[in-house]
């Protein structure tokens, strides 16, 4: 049918073109309307109807302006011609072009039913739609044209089998793989080469695989297509073997395949890699494009091959490739080596400005920890509010989210999520990432199970940026369970995902857990990092495995050659100090083969505090003074050392020398999350309008006292009497805030507080009391590891 149509056209179009320069240049001034060339349709000559349908056809395509096809629609409308479905298809194109896609849609509506058959007609709405990013319509379209009996041709199935890619979903596009073979036009190279791009687009790059190893005949398309599928799914072994196979049959990459091939490599994070290709590239005598620079551009900024990135800088200057995409990914490089003046200035020579090039300074911004600049920029880019290409966008509003998030500005980060959603901005992937490690944070496990359904909801929970986390939040907010559910349930694992499951046993002390997750690690084959050791270290440390901890830190350069740094062996003093093994802790500390920092430092101190160490703590503090730290924990840790046995002037002397240098007490706070709100507690202070939280404080204890519960006084750390004492004590934090849970929560829900320091040995047997006179749960994590209380009892089992 559309060769048929296409043969007369041509004919007709030969046949009468003399008759169309004719009409051009006869009745200038018998005006009906204007063409824009100069020249104007007669109103009153009669051509052939074959003519007219030719002659409005030519000045359609050379339409300047989105008022021409309307005006020459009309006369068609006028002339009697808006019966052909051949200038309706036209129409539909032009007007398409001129992004006019409602008028587009009405020439479809409003064409004669006899129409209808006419395939030219179905595959110019359909690219229409498809062009304007009507996805869904356009598979609703092509329903339709098959239910009306039209068959598609290989102009037709393309344009579908994008649609379909863009939609998603293996059902869909398993389905109109099927269609395809129904209609016979397995082999015809163009489809073929749309159902690679479908497959590789929703992650199925073992069906396109077999699909492009049973192709009778592949083009240039069909080997650039599978490259970038294999660069989709972050597989560059696989672009790099499709390369090399490419070669291998005759076919000669060209600057397509070559960006396809640095992309793939860019993005599975081998910048090194991505260079010597891009050299390799050079050294064929390829010549780059804009994408193919943008592409290094990105590898030297993740790599911090800064040096090589600012002579490519030099080469685009000299090369004239300072093209829109070339910019973004120069701001991209100097915002992530610091040098935020270069990347600012780029901006501000830029002629022409995409929502990119925004995004690129806010994240140069953000990522250097200069959220207020970035937001006030956000503030710029708002302005653009009206410009539907300059809205913010999901990128923007996860940038200036995750920068807050990184500088552990949380309730800045929470407020920027809660002005997106009210901007109708549909979170994704990263924001919602972004915004779970808030909630783990803040312990704000409410707004994360708001999260989690949102992921559900939007398909999101197979995402394993997503899988990892939830993982995250959910242990750190104290719902060790959960966030178990959700490892079992991913589909994929990853370094992150058992990384975050050992801590999350580790840090709720289930250190036989951490260790048989470490185990199954090893065996599903995965490569443990420094980060991996850490975490099972610091469980190891928490439950108190002493033999366990030693091996592990000899199998980590023994086994796996990670040399220790200075978090293992941070890790290794606390566990063996708190153990008691004090003298092998320091003897560790004194053989480090880098000078110990104030964590390694710190840790012994506290484990001298533990074990009423004073002169350990004397030599180990001075070691951290000495450091010039700023740690105010070190001082307060020693003052208390010497406040627990009565040396009340060293006491002092500590605190007044804290005082002199300029560094003050972090003070001793705990939180807790009610109706989505967060009700922050500081010790012996309590909001005008909660002081009945005192009323019920001293109902429990005393209640408490009945049960065998007696205030452990030493744990107050200033020379005053019995009675003020035992007052202090009754202000501190963590009670305010459980009682103030217990007042506000229902009974059978668990009680979960933060707090910012280690919780002391009094609130710690006061919980337990609690737990065992209310039967309730309470999930405490302090600055150190998670406490569950249950029926007088703790998960620590005192040991913390």
């Amino acid at each position: 049918m559309l060769h048929g149509a296409t043969k007369r056209l041509v004919s007709t179009s030969c046949y009468l073109r003399p008759s169309v320069l004719s009409l051009r240049s006869r009745f200038c001034h018998s005006l009906s309307f204007s063409t824009g060339y100069g020249q104007f349709i007669p109103s009153r000559f009669f051509i052939a109807h074959e003519g007219l349908l030719d002659y409005f056809d030519h000045l359609l395509q050379r339409s300047s302006s989105f008022q021409h096809p309307k005006q020459v629609h009309t006369q068609i409308i006028l002339r009697g011609c808006y019966r052909s479905a051949f200038l309706a298809a036209r129409l539909i194109s032009i007007y398409s072009q001129f992004g006019l896609i409602s008028d587009a849609r009405r020439v479809f509506r409003t064409t004669p039913c006899g129409c209808k058959s006419n395939l030219l007609l179905w595959n110019s709405i359909l690219r229409a739609n498809l062009r304007h990013g009507n996805h869904e319509e356009t598979v609703r379209l092509y329903i339709g044209m098959k239910n009306d009996g039209v068959v598609a041709d290989g102009f037709t199935l393309p344009l579908v089998v994008r649609a379909c890619a863009s939609i998603g979903g293996p059902k869909l596009c398993t389905c109109m793989h099927s269609h395809v073979l129904q209609t016979g036009l397995q082999n015809h190279l163009h489809v073929v080469n749309e159902l690679l791009g479908m497959y590789a687009k929703v992650g199925r790059m073992d069906i396109a695989g077999k699909l492009f190893d049973r192709m009778p005949v592949r083009s240039q398309i069909s080997w650039n297509t599978m490259i970038s599928g294999f660069s989709r799914s972050c597989d560059c072994v696989g672009a790099l073997e499709m390369f090399k196979r490419m070669e291998l049959e005759g076919f000669e990459p060209n600057i397509v395949t070559w960006t396809s091939l640095l992309s793939s490599h860019a993005r599975c994070g081998c910048d090194g890699k991505t260079l010597e290709l891009f050299g390799s590239m050079r050294g064929r005598g390829i010549e780059v494009n804009a994408e193919s620079l943008a592409v290094v551009l990105s590898a030297c900024a993740d790599l911090a091959a800064f040096a090589e990135g600012k002579m490519i800088h030099g080469y685009v200057v000299k090369s004239g490739f300072e093209e829109l995409i070339v910019t973004n990914s120069l701001i991209c490089l100097y915002g992530k080596h610091g040098d935020i003046e270069c990347a600012k200035n780029l901006f501000l020579e830029m002629e022409m400005k995409d929502i990119v090039s925004w995004n690129s300074l806010i994240t140069a911004y953000a990522e250097s920890g200069f959220c207020e600049e970035a937001s006030e920029i956000f503030s710029q880019l708002q302005k653009f509010d009206q410009c539907i290409t300059m809205r913010p966008n999901v990128v923007t509003w996860s940038v200036i989210i995750d920068g807050f998030a990184s500088k552990g500005c949380g309730k800045e980060a929470l407020e920027q999520f809660r002005r997106m959603r009210l901007a109708n901005v549909m979170a994704n992937s990263v924001t919602v990432s972004s915004v779970l490690s808030v909630c783990a944070g803040l312990g704000a496990p409410l707004l994360g199970r708001e999260l989690h359904a949102h992921a559900v909801r939007a398909l999101m929970d197979s995402n394993i940026l997503v899988g990892n986390g939830l993982i995250n939040m959910y242990t750190k907010c104290g719902s060790l369970k959960k966030g178990c559910l959700v490892f079992e349930n991913m589909n994929h694992h990853d370094l992150i995902s058992w990384n975050s499951m050992i801590a999350g046993y580790g840090m709720h002390g289930y250190g036989d857990n951490a260790l048989e997750t470490f185990e199954q690690m090893v065996k599903e084959g995965f490569q443990p990092d420094a980060v991996t050791f850490i975490a099972l270290l610091s469980a190891c440390a928490h439950a108190g495995y002493v033999a366990e901890g030693r091996k592990l830190f000899n199998k980590m350069s023994e086994v796996f050659g990670i040399q220790p740094e200075m978090e293992h062996y941070a890790c290794m003093v606390d566990l063996l100090s708190r153990s008691g093994l004090i003298e092998e802790a320091s003897k560790m500390v004194k053989n480090m083969p880098m000078e110990p920092n104030a964590f390694v430092w710190g840790a012994l101190l506290n484990s001298s505090r533990v074990h009423k160490n004073a002169e350990v703590a004397e030599e180990t503090a001075s070691h951290i003074f000495r450091l010039d730290s700023e740690a105010a924990g070190s001082y307060m840790l020693l003052s208390n050392i010497y406040a627990a046995r009565g040396r009340w002037e060293d006491a002092a002397k500590v605190r007044l020398s804290a005082k002199t240098n300029g560094i003050k007490k972090t003070p001793g706070h705990s939180w807790i999350e009610v109706k989505n709100k967060v009700y922050t507690f500081s010790s012996a202070k309590v909001p005008k309008d909660l002081e009945e939280i005192y009323r019920i404080l001293k109902d429990l204890t005393h209640r408490m006292e009945s049960e065998g519960y007696k205030p452990d006084k030493s744990f107050v750390l200033q020379d005053v009497n019995e009675d003020e004492k035992k007052q202090i004590l009754l202000g501190h934090s963590e009670k305010l805030a459980i009682a103030f849970g217990h007042a506000k929560l229902p009974p059978t829900m668990p009680i979960r507080i933060m707090k910012n320091l280690r919780v002391c040995g009094d609130c710690h047997s006061w919980t337990k009391y609690f737990s065992k006179i209310t039967g309730r749960e309470i999930i405490v994590r302090d600055a150190r590891r998670f406490h569950h209380f249950l029926d007088g009892f703790c998960s620590c089992k005192d040991y913390w």
